[in-house]
């Protein structure tokens, strides 16, 4: 199982190129860390990954890929249910009895230190507490590919460093690739693996990249 990026770039009509010439393999067991400046194609990235989008030049080839999940920067959830309903809700619809999946939802909370608030309704949780709930979730849908965007922009350093840590507990499912978009250094700390996208760019794409860095801070492109 695994990723193949072969000399992928893109840029949308005939603006300058995000990046250019990125050849890596994604593969299980590794937590890949997208780096750059806001701009940069971080997030268009995944989209290409995800095989939302086609890149402008080159390849992605996936193998034995048969599920996808990604976890978007704003934790989405439904207002009512407990953080317990929305982990069990995936393993309820991989087939797994309605006391299996709270058993299985319990332990998986707990390892993302969500234990004492499983029976608390998402509108109750922090930004940080929704953030790991979100991996939580994502992990139990059993993905092949997990791709997360972000998952600190939004949050304080306190609640950024118990996500992070979160992150870090990726690294025990060995057959699961990860790859997270993000411009925050102890995220990427808590990653494996770094793809930084400043290597992949030319020089008026860094120009521009830099130039939205200053202007629109908290974009995730």
């Amino acid at each position: 199982m695994q990723v193949d990026l072969n000399g992928v770039g893109h840029r949308f009509g005939t603006h300058p190129w995000l990046f250019r010439h990125l050849t890596e393999h994604l593969l299980p067991g590794h937590i890949y860390a997208l780096t750059g400046p806001s701009g940069s194609g971080k997030s268009t990235l995944l989209s290409l990954i995800a095989g939302w989008e086609k890149p402008a030049e080159g390849s992605i080839t996936t193998t034995g890929i048969q599920r996808t999940n990604w976890v978007f920067q704003n934790p989405h959830g439904v207002a009512g249910r407990t953080a317990r309903d929305h982990v069990a809700f995936p393993l309820l619809a991989r087939g797994l009895s309605g006391k299996e999946a709270d058993q299985a939802a319990e332990e998986l909370l707990a390892r993302f230190h969500l234990g004492d608030v499983a029976g608390q309704a998402f509108r109750h949780l922090s930004g940080g507490e929704a953030q790991r709930l979100m991996l939580a979730r994502g992990i139990a849908s059993d993905p092949d590919l997990l791709l997360v965007d972000e998952p600190t922009a939004q949050l304080d350093l306190h609640t950024s460093r118990e996500v992070n840590a979160a992150l870090h507990e990726l690294t025990a499912w060995q057959d699961v690739i990860v790859v997270i978009a993000t411009h925050d250094e102890q995220t990427r700390a808590a990653c494996t693996d770094a793809i930084d996208l400043r290597n992949y760019q030319d020089d008026a794409a860094r120009v521009t990249a830099d130039a939205q860095s200053v202007e629109t801070p908290e974009d995730a492109s």
